[in-house]
């Protein structure tokens, strides 16, 4: 067991259930390989950070199958081991659905990938929902996983099949031993009623949590998703609270991860400045960061159990951790939340062409403001992060980049899952 002096951290139970988690939960798609994604650390790094967060008391951790194609978890298990983290303490999360690739720098979810030797290794199938445990429970080096996440939800079944089907896999590998708790992720409020409600009528294990998306810049959750949560007494535990840094910087700042990952250039919209503004706003008049800030806003919402964070940065981790000491006022929140008008939905399905319409319909504030964007054709808005891409690219790699580059990469990476 870890010999360092643990700092305080506050625990909750996640919704209902008696299992607790640190209330902020460590997000680790930052640790694996940064073939698969170029924001990404590789081993060495993601253990350091790992053992960072568990001395600032952070116990519960949240990896997926497809994060690295399999190495995040391996590196999760890696720090779990030579670290000696106590096993009848840590709460480890994991998720599964979709293709981990054989090859470290795809990300694969296609229609063709049964045709290359993927067959029954995706989707919420019986066979796959088994088969995913078991192969996580190697690369974690563990004989359980606390809490099992299906990604996404599964079209390609039958929706009078579905809940019978995904319901009673995730059930027998509860009742078989190989996992304690089930959560959702990503999914509509419909879906996630069809599934709970099965599982309730019929006895069978219900889900404790839902891994949904939620932050000041995407509140698309609070219309039906939260309401749902707390009627089942499930608990919320946002992914991209920050909303992929976004919400940690000045407006229009180039990063690596705004040049590289997709999901980032999604939460353009005539809004977006006007609510980064007033975050950097607040926080210089409270005299902390904006992350800590955006993160206390998460924290501040009852059905919030615990946001999930991710960060590739020792520093930035401690700073973000000081979130739980910001206490917003009802002023505060209210001011925060003034510009947020309803959008595009993205990030509740699996499927590419969704995930790129809108990313494309929302990316349009994200470098230049628009004074009048009743003026502007979409091809302006696409070229404007375009543009902001290859930036970001070129000043981090050194490399030359264009925004033909960009689509070109874009057009190999159907989807990044989150």
């Amino acid at each position: 067991m870890s010999q360092t002096i643990r700092k305080p951290m506050t625990y909750v139970r996640l919704g209902n259930s008696g299992l607790k988690v640190s209330r902020i939960i460590m997000g680790c798609m930052s640790y694996g390989s940064p073939e698969w994604q170029g924001w990404v650390l590789g081993e060495e790094e993601g253990i350091k950070h790992i053992k960072e967060a568990y001395d600032l008391g952070i116990q519960t951790f949240d990896t997926a199958n497809v994060y690295s194609n399999g190495l995040s978890e391996v590196v999760l298990g890696k720090a779990i081991k030579k670290h000696n983290l106590p096993r009848d303490e840590i709460v480890v999360m994991t998720k599964l659905f979709s293709v981990v690739s054989r090859n470290i720098n795809e990300i694969r979810y296609d229609p063709d990938v049964d045709k290359e030797g993927y067959i029954n290794q995706h989707g919420l199938s019986r066979k796959h929902i088994f088969e995913s445990v078991k192969h996580s429970l190697e690369r974690l080096q563990l004989d359980y996983i606390d809490v099992l996440q299906c990604h996404r939800f599964d079209t390609t079944t039958p929706i009078e099949e579905t809940p019978y089907i995904q319901m009673q896999a995730l059930h027998d590998v509860v009742k078989a031993g190989y996992v304690r708790y089930i959560g959702m992720s990503s999914c509509y409020a419909w879906q996630f009623h069809v599934m709970q409600n099965y599982a309730i009528s019929h006895n069978l294990t219900p889900f404790i949590s839902m891994q949904n998306h939620y932050n000041l810049l995407y509140r698309e959750e609070e219309r039906e998703m939260m309401p749902s949560l707390k009627h089942f007494g499930v608990g919320s535990i946002p992914w991209s609270p920050l909303a992929r840094g976004n919400l940690t910087r000045p407006f229009g700042e180039d990063t690596v991860r705004m040049g590289t990952d997709l999901w980032a250039q999604g939460y353009g919209t005539p809004q977006t400045k006007q609510i980064v503004d007033r975050v950097q706003e607040v926080a210089e008049k409270k005299g902390v960061s904006m992350a800590q800030l955006s993160l206390a806003w998460v924290l501040s919402k009852d059905i919030v159990s615990a946001p999930i964070i991710g960060t590739t940065s020792i520093a930035k981790l401690h700073d973000t951790v000081k979130a739980l000491d910001v206490k917003l006022t009802d002023e505060e929140i209210k001011y925060l939340e003034e510009p947020y008008q309803p959008r595009t939905i993205f990030g509740s399905t699996a499927h590419p062409s969704r995930l790129a319409a809108a990313i494309l319909l929302s990316i349009q504030a994200m470098v230049n403001v628009v004074e009048d964007p009743v003026d502007r054709e979409p091809a302006d808005f696409r070229e404007d992060a375009l543009q902001a891409t290859s930036r970001a690219r070129s000043s981090q790699t050194g490399e030359s980049s264009t925004p033909e580059t960009v689509m070109s990469t874009a057009a190999n990476v159907p989807h990044r899952f989150s």
